[in-house]
């Protein structure tokens, strides 16, 4: 192992003793992630300031012959972008190779010369300075963006990564948010706003650079990468990287579109507040701040939602509701009183305006639960060493969706469509996409599927989860007390599980189309199927020595008394496989409680035979069931009556 593996291990490593209990808040004060926290929201509100300023200056105070007011937005946006396209290939190769916080550090001195020149421009009215100006910031960004999504997963410990992202997420669209703002106001000053502007921008880079200061050293992935060049050939490499790992490919996809999606929304703004709902420069405004605390919010709540695993189960519940909320706005803009010019107090007089504010809020919302899953999902399951450059490739295919979502908007508005239509467009469109997504990857649906039954159906509660490795081989073994087990399993765990289970559960309606989705393997009794039975066993070799997650249930079967069985000497078997293979998997036992006695246990009888699934809501709603994890157990140590004590121990 490289002396910079071992440095980056011992960094997880210490991230992840560093866990804590507070929650995502809590790491706000931690140096490991405070001051990048501020170095990136000093950022985003810089970039955002500027642009918005500018924007604001030759729209409505200068006339530039050469720079239309009505295209201005549209060239300033393009030229931010335009560095995303041609360097972010560049850029995560840069991240993989070189310690992070030096980048950082140097690219917030590169900010400070950008702000003193675009000050300068500011100052003399130099538009070309200006333009040229915003380019550079693009650049500067397109670098940082690898930098910013790779530093998470090195310094954060697996049960941290969806708070820490739900709290990067939240502090981009306030800083967006406070950021136009702050633009629009101080350009607005009569005569020395351009000076005060330039003033701001300089500030906030030499802030940004103290903040910058402070973050801990983060060592290269990958010090002896290569350079390519090349930004063609290197985001084709990047983008092949990701499709190694279908799950990550198809997240990189996912988060493409949803800002397709929300590029679509923002860009309407403007035209959506004045032409559809009559209202006047503040309405517009106001739009903009409800979608702003709609992601934030849903990007907080990530972490509460997840119970502090990165859970992407969210992201069917995410683009569920970015569907409905985004029909429903159609539907609520139709019928709205004729008007004119309406200030923000008149605007929000009418209540017909209040369903509009909620379906955005609520959208946006869910558009937060969709996105952070997703980039915590890319940040865990990307190898270490070229995960900055999968970033790359994101942000590569992110901007070329964002100009997609620009030139098919255009072209549907300019085919007579309104916005309201575009609207409702997107929003079924959301929902065909999203299906795709999870056809291709059933792990979206099977999380979502758990996640539903650990909080909706049970009231689920996991002790000792941190015992379950977020990375390497390992077997898990349970009581089996109903058909719902694995469902619950798979709720409890970070990383996805195979299970070995009986052949004839597969043939239970809907458990079992579930339990081939989740690639369950079928075993039988040797006596009765010997092929089916040895199949069994050569499958679960195959998991653990492609160093994943396998389960089994040791009973041979749900219990039909609520005691705890024997276990059968089949985990001996699969552990002496995975010997033979040079893999030595720590066992981890577990038990479930308090599930017997639920509709999906035996618990009935029919026939005079213990029969499941006969009295709906037979204990009511929510019943409260635990999993009990423990610490695990060496495979050399392993013997099916210990493993068996052991469970029992967790069941008391």
């Amino acid at each position: 192992m490289s002396q910079a593996s071992v440095s980056a291990a011992a960094t997880h490593g210490a991230s992840a003793a560093q866990a804590h209990e507070g929650g995502q808040f809590a790491l706000m004060k931690q140096r490991r992630f405070a001051p990048f926290f501020w170095t990136q929201f000093l950022g985003a509100a810089n970039d955002n300031l500027f642009k918005f300023a500018f924007t604001v200056l030759v729209t409505y105070q200068l006339q530039v012959q050469w720079l239309p007011a009505d295209l201005a937005g549209l060239v300033i946006g393009a030229l931010f972008i335009l560095p995303f396209l041609l360097f972010s290939a560049t850029s995560g190769q840069l991240a993989d190779k070189l310690d992070r916080r030096d980048m950082i550090v140097w690219l917030k001195r590169a900010e400070i010369g950008i702000m003193a020149l675009a000050a300068w421009a500011f100052f003399v009215q130099n538009i070309p300075l200006l333009l040229a100006s915003i380019f550079f910031m693009g650049l500067q960004s397109t670098v940082f963006g690898p930098v910013k999504f790779a530093y998470l997963p090195q310094h954060l410990s697996e049960r941290e990564l969806t708070g820490g992202n739900g709290m990067v997420e939240m502090g981009t669209f306030v800083a967006i948010l406070l950021g136009n703002v702050a633009g629009g106001l101080i350009i607005a000053v009569p005569e020395i706003g351009a000076h005060h502007v330039g003033f701001t921008c300089v500030g906030l880079a030499i802030v940004g650079r103290l903040a910058a200061h402070y973050i801990p050293a983060s060592p290269a992935m990958d010090p002896a990468l290569k350079i390519n060049w090349n930004p063609i050939t290197e985001t084709w490499a990047n983008l092949k990287l990701a499709h190694e790992t279908p799950v990550v490919f198809r997240s990189v996809l996912g988060i493409s579109w949803m800002w397709f999606f929300g590029a679509v929304f923002l860009s309407l703004f403007p035209a959506f507040a004045k032409d559809v709902l009559h209202g006047d420069e503040q309405v517009a405004s106001l739009l903009l701040v409800v979608f702003s605390i709609g992601i934030g919010t849903g990007s907080l709540l990530c972490e509460v939602l997840s119970r502090r695993h990165v859970e992407i189960g969210l992201v069917p519940v995410g683009a569920i509701g970015m569907t409905v909320f985004s029909v429903d706005l159609y539907f609520a803009t139709r019928g709205l009183p004729p008007a004119s010019g309406l200030g923000l107090e008149a605007f929000l007089a009418d209540a017909a305006h209040w369903r509009v504010l909620a379906d955005l809020a609520l959208l946006s919302l869910f558009a937060g639960l969709y996105s952070v899953p997703m980039y915590a999902l890319i940040q865990m399951r990307s190898q270490p060493t070229h995960r900055a450059r999968i970033i790359a490739a994101n942000n590569i295919l992110n901007a070329l969706f964002m100009i997609a979502s620009a030139v098919i908007a255009g072209a549907l508005l300019q085919a007579g469509f309104t916005i309201p239509q575009m609207f409702l467009l997107v929003g079924l469109a959301n929902a065909v996409v999203a299906f795709y997504i999870f056809l291709l990857v059933p792990e979206y649906l099977l999380r979502f599927v758990a996640w539903v039954a650990s909080r909706l159906v049970y009231r689920f509660k996991v002790s000792g989860d941190a015992h379950i490795p977020t990375r390497g081989a390992a077997v898990l073994v349970c009581n089996h007390v109903s058909f719902v087990d694995a469902v619950l399993l798979m709720a409890a765990s970070p990383r996805p599980i195979r299970f070995i289970m009986d052949h004839r559960i597969f043939k239970v309606p809907v458990l079992g189309w579930l339990f081939k989705l989740a690639k369950a393997i079928p075993i039988a009794p040797q006596k009765e199927d010997p092929a089916a039975y040895e199949a069994a066993f050569d499958a679960a070799a195959q998991v653990l020595r492609e160093g994943d997650l396998l389960a089994i249930f040791p009973e041979g079967g749900i219990t039909r008394d609520g005691t705890l069985q024997p276990f059968k000497a089949g985990i001996m078997k699969i552990l002496e496989r995975a010997q033979a293979d040079g893999v030595q998997p720590p066992v981890i036992p577990m038990a479930l409680t308090n599930l017997w006695g639920s509709f999906f246990s035996r618990v009935e009888a029919r026939d005079g035979e213990p029969t499941a699934m006969v009295r709906p809501f037979r204990r009511g709603l929510f019943n409260r069931v635990g999993l009990n994890v423990d610490a695990p157990v060496a495979a050399s140590a392993v013997t099916p009556e210990g493993l068996r004590e052991r469970v029992a121990g967790l069941m008391a």
